[in-house]
């Protein structure tokens, strides 16, 4: 069994192909569940077709999928543009599964989607910005960097506006914004004073990907800032902040962790945070994942391999694809014969001569077990607290997940998102990558099936935003604190912005809490394999 990792250098970038003639149906082998597939040059026609007839073969639950003719996947062509059409018919595919991927309130996936690869970020050279927002999983970034906002009221009118957090090395960093700074003016508007006159705003400012930004407020030192904040790409790392605190006679290494991005945007500052908590003789871990939808689960392993206690061997994860693809023989005739094997740059990889295609790789469970691998880091930690929220999902539940059977492991915060499958893109027109629920990862335990999330061993209600990350006066640090050392009381740095003054609001209150009718976070959520074993 040889193994091949493909390396992506975009976000969700495996460079796969398959040509717009891959659905045409064979009229020589007929199958009693395709009568109406007939022979097109439609380009829509053909990728709705792909559409449905890869997920019969990829998708983790393909087994509640009815027959092509049942379908009828040429039918979504009203929607208006070709990528609302395949959406539409995606959408399609999970309502009529009947599985936890279709989300009935908003008739939506939860799990799978397409992507126009048009519209990934640029590389931080300089290029043309294209439109999308936030950063992605090379450590591209292109927006002005204000991840996420928070209004935090009293009375549900007027209200501070805090930033929930900002991107390293974006132009809200370069600026000096942090997480705990509350926003005063949005270009010429001001803000706090009535949210349901103001949320407009905020919504087509803050979450509209804005140009151009002009912005007032007040940072966490008290001191009031005034910056125009114009939209560029940049490069940007995924630790938000670390901080190693003592309390009670421990010392805990916290990091918070915004996406588990590619291994150069990643794994080397990972090791070095935590080889620097080793020689701080960390004895307790507090992890914020707080904001983090996922990545690379090969990243995702790679921070278990750091945390993990020295000695730690055995099964970390199971990958387990649907029974089609886990139990094909190599003479069976499958779609993915349609898909080359390439590597980062289109190269098409061969073996002996063949050409590799989808269809050779391994989608066993043996193929797919991925073991621990104590590397550098923590050795003899043994209590780990994960901060989360509903915005923790995929390869952050899976290192969660994973390291449960093998030390002590808390969460603090709010439920988990529920996203236990991952993918890996099936290229489609070569412009559009699909990226189908596939595999579902349990742990060493056989642990797994989490699609409504994890709850909290700590509820810590609010996500108020009025301290920055590592700041033990943080409600959701602070009752990590306490999981770790109960009864104790760690000194943070003072904020200036701590809610103590809301319209007349003397301290933070019960009553005190997050508006709704802002948009909501804009990170990937997701669980990428980038590594394949060739089946013998």
């Amino acid at each position: 069994m040889k193994s091949i990792n493909r390396f992506v250098m975009l976000s969700l970038a495996l460079s796969v192909t398959v040509s717009l003639t891959s659905c045409k149906k064979n009229k020589s082998t007929p199958d009693a569940e395709n009568t109406t597939q007939t022979s097109t040059t439609d380009r829509v026609a053909l990728t709705n077709d792909s559409l449905f007839l890869y997920a019969k073969e990829v998708y983790f639950w393909n087994e509640s999928l009815p027959s092509y003719d049942a379908y009828n996947p040429r039918q979504f062509t009203k929607a208006g543009t070709d990528i609302l059409n395949y959406e539409t018919n995606l959408i399609n595919i999970a309502k009529v599964s009947g599985s936890a991927d279709y989300l009935s309130a908003s008739n939506s996936t939860k799990y799978s989607y397409i992507e126009d690869i048009r519209d990934r970020n640029p590389a931080a050279t300089g290029a043309v910005p294209l439109t999308r927002a936030s950063v992605d999983l090379e450590g591209n970034g292109n927006d002005v960097g204000i991840y996420a906002i928070s209004p935090v009221t009293e009375d549900n009118i007027t209200y501070k506006l805090f930033i929930l957090a900002v991107s390293q090395n974006s132009p809200a960093d370069r600026n000096g914004l942090t997480r705990g700074a509350y926003i005063t003016k949005i270009n010429t508007t001001a803000i706090g004073g009535d949210f349901d006159r103001e949320r407009t705003v905020i919504n087509s400012t803050i979450y509209g990907d804005p140009n151009t930004l002009y912005l007032e407020g007040v940072r966490t030192d008290g001191s009031s800032f005034k910056v125009t904040l114009n939209k560029t790409s940049y490069k940007s790392s995924p630790i938000y902040k670390t901080n190693v605190l003592t309390v009670s006679g421990k010392t805990i290494g916290y990091v918070a962790y915004a996406r588990f991005s590619n291994a150069e945007n990643s794994e080397e500052e990972l090791t070095n945070i935590f080889n620097d908590f080793k020689v701080k003789n960390v004895t307790d871990l507090i992890v914020d994942l707080r904001y983090n939808g996922g990545g690379y689960i090969s990243t995702a392993e790679h921070l278990a391999n750091l945390i993990a206690p020295e000695g730690t061997t055995g099964t970390m994860y199971v990958e387990h694809y649907n029974n089609k693809l886990k139990n094909r023989k190599s003479t069976d005739a499958t779609i993915l014969s349609h898909q080359p094997f390439t590597d980062a740059n289109d190269v098409i990889q061969y073996e002996n001569g063949k050409m590799l295609t989808f269809a050779d790789i391994d989608y066993s469970v043996t193929g797919n077990t991925r073991p621990f691998k104590k590397v550098a880091g923590l050795t003899t930690v043994q209590n780990v607290v994960f901060i989360v929220s509903g915005g923790t999902a995929s390869s952050s539940e899976m290192l969660i997940n994973s390291l449960k059977p093998k030390m002590n492991v808390k969460l603090v915060g709010e439920q988990t998102y529920g996203k236990p499958v991952g993918f890996f893109p099936i290229r489609i027109e070569n412009r559009y990558d699909v990226l189908y629920a596939m595999f579902e990862v349990k742990n060493s335990l056989g642990e797994g099936n989490y699609y409504s999330g994890f709850t909290p061993d700590v509820d810590a209600g609010y996500d108020y935003g009025d301290f920055d990350f590592g700041n033990p006066s943080d409600e959701y640090l602070a009752a990590a604190i306490k999981v770790l050392a109960p009864g104790s009381r760690a000194t943070g740095v003072v904020s200036k912005n701590a809610l103590m003054s809301i319209s007349g609001i003397k301290s933070k209150a019960a009553s005190s809490k997050v508006l709704e009718g802002v948009s909501e976070d804009r990170s990937f959520k997701g669980m990428i394999e980038t590594r394949h074993n060739i089946r013998n």
